[in-house]
């Protein structure tokens, strides 16, 4: 999975006067309105992860675990309201943005320090974005953003000055939101391969133990510098985090039963309906929660690879879609849990802007007719269908064996019209070498998403040449690199929103993926153990970051362990946790 992490509040910072400084004199520090003052320190958290990072570098291995364990080592010169989305200051305590929206200046917090005492520097910033920014480096998604900008000036030992060389909505994003990494503790080692055994880090989390394939241990640091400050109290709670590996999520939800693991995120209706059953659930020492916020809705499908033979062909992608049957693998194999895609772009849509995109249905006869005017005929010997006595055959990518079960519902409708499919399985590790080279015929993929929108990483024709980057399929299409060079310059979201509505119709009409479904909640499983917000999660987020604001709860965890050494039953909790329902503003909060 490629994961593309939420920050928010762009528009809000440049609707001002763009020469303004930022934070404004009236702002000041509070407490995270997300964060609950029952929080207490201490206690361990164990998550489930899938297969060892290739590196724990985000900006070398891009996958959503290596950026969760990244984000508590690195920090970012701005961050963001857990529910204004405003940018407010991080490593750097204000910042400042030109006129012409080209110049954005920085300062960097005097209190901010990295781990083994020595400050945080305009040098590091400068040093971060160089090594990002160099061709040698295995950066290719890190590199879109940024690569707008010239090699950023260091004005002075805390000031550091980025320059664009174009305006455009998303530069201050940018460069407001990539990790800082210590130059003086990185600079004299091979960047593609960054030991971090003992790392440097600037963040409220350490590396404190690493057992190669099987687990990374994090240690909260209490030296941390921002530890205190008014925006963390009641978060970072956990003395100890713990990222278990797991081959598959099979044995991941085994181990979580065992009591190996303590949260566990559920992604297969399966599971949470047939499963989640038994002494543990039914006497609530498993708490079952399905938690609904303003989390933006990704995308999955598989990913066809339009680089090379079948796949170039649009009549044989749209041949594809018909062939693959998601309407009864959403009724017999998923208890009729998800919505089947129609976009690329889910959260654009709504009751005054309805989807106009083809629904590709089950449909055998449609596919048929695709196929024959795209050339291929039966070969009356094999079966299959054949152009220019080339057999229809493409080989699935996976890396995963629940996906098997869906695979071989398609199989039976490709052999049906005489397409060959071969299902290759690697692990995760390796699947992730051949997307970065771009090495499939076809894939599963998924896709995270974030509130403001941005198609150019994946969308734009020069990204499908760019090792390691987020155009998987390949795609190139000029009528939307317009579309997407148009919507640089508009700093309204609606009217972006609308250009990538235009992007979207066209994309869909290409069918660079077979668009599968998705669901509008999060799913979880812990054990009675914790403390959580009244919301559970944040208003944006999954559980990648509940780390941020559970707690170990010592008074439930002596509770679970009665309860299961006597046979007892515990309190039920409600399932569905609706943001909108349960969370009050602290503004709120003193009416009432």
């Amino acid at each position: 999975m490629r994961h593309l992490f939420p920050i928010l509040a762009l528009s809000a910072a440049l609707a001002a006067r763009s020469d303004d400084v930022y934070p404004k004199s009236g702002w000041k520090e509070c407490p995270d309105p997300i964060a609950s003052p029952n929080a207490v320190r201490g206690g361990i958290l164990r998550f489930a992860s899938f297969q060892p990072p290739k590196s724990l570098n985000y900006y070398i291995d891009s996958n959503v675990y290596t950026r969760q364990v990244f984000d508590l080592m690195y920090e970012t010169l701005l961050n963001v309201d857990s529910v204004t989305t405003e940018f407010v200051p991080r490593l750097a305590s204000r910042w400042t943005i030109s006129d012409d929206k080209l110049d954005y200046t920085f300062e960097i917090d005097p209190a901010a320090k990295w781990s083994d005492g020595v400050p945080v520097t305009a040098d590091d910033v400068k040093w971060t974005f160089d090594q990002v920014m160099d061709p040698s480096h295995t950066t290719g998604s890190s590199k879109v953003a940024l690569g707008v900008f010239l090699s950023p000036e260091v004005v002075g030992p805390r000031t550091v000055r980025f320059h664009a060389k174009q305006s455009h909505w998303r530069n201050l994003l940018a460069v407001g939101t990539f990790e800082i990494m210590p130059k003086h503790a990185f600079e004299r080692q091979d960047f593609n391969r960054l030991d971090f055994d003992h790392p440097v880090v600037s963040g409220p989390y350490v590396l404190s133990a690493v057992k190669e394939q099987i687990e990374i241990r994090m240690g909260r640091r209490r030296d941390w510098w921002a530890g205190e400050r008014p925006s963390m109290r009641n978060t970072m709670n956990f003395d100890t985090l713990v990222f278990r590996y797991f081959t598959d999520n099979e044995n991941a939800f085994e181990a979580f039963k065992k009591g190996q693991v303590d949260v566990f995120a559920i992604y297969t209706a399966r599971i949470w309906a047939n499963e989640t059953i038994g002494e543990k659930f039914d006497k609530n020492w498993i708490v079952k929660r399905r938690v609904r916020n303003h989390k933006p809705i990704g995308f999955q499908g598989f990913a066809m690879n339009m680089r090379r033979p079948p796949f170039d062909d649009l009549r044989v992608r749209k041949a594809l879609a018909h062939l693959v049957d998601r309407e009864t693998m959403n009724r017999t194999m998923m208890f009729n849990a998800y919505f089947l895609h129609r976009s690329y772009f889910e959260d654009l849509y709504d009751a005054a802007h309805p989807c106009p995109n083809e629904a590709f249905t089950f449909d055998i006869a449609r596919a048929k007719a695709l196929l024959c005017e795209a050339g291929y005929a039966p070969n009356p010997q094999t079966g299959l269908l054949e152009k220019g006595g080339r057999p229809l055959r493409f080989r699935f990518l996976t890396r995963d064996g629940s996906s098997e079960k869906y695979l071989a519902l398609c199989n039976s409708a490709f052999k049906e019209v005489g397409i060959e499919m071969t299902i290759e399985r690697k692990d995760f590790a390796a699947w992730m070498r051949d997307m970065d080279a771009y090495n499939f015929d076809m894939t599963w993929a998924s896709w995270g998403e974030v509130i403001f929108r941005d198609p150019e990483s994946m969308w734009l024709s020069s990204e499908a040449d760019r090792p390691s980057g987020n155009n998987l399929t390949g795609f190139k299409d000029p009528r939307v690199d317009a579309l997407i060079e148009k919507q640089k310059n508009v700093f309204s979201i609606t009217e972006r929103s609308a250009i990538c509505r235009e992007i979207d119709a066209l994309v869909t009409a290409a069918v660079p993926y077979v668009l599968l479904w998705n669901i509008d909640s999060t799913r979880l499983l812990y054990w009675d153990t914790f403390g959580t917000p009244d919301t559970v999660l944040s208003k944006f987020d999954d559980e990648s970051i509940l780390q941020n604001y559970w707690w170990y709860d010592a008074d439930s965890a002596a509770e679970l362990k009665a309860a299961m050494a006597t046979g007892d039953i515990l309190p039920q909790r409600p399932v569905l946790v609706d943001f909108d329902t349960v969370f009050r503003p602290a503004s709120e909060s003193a009416l009432r």
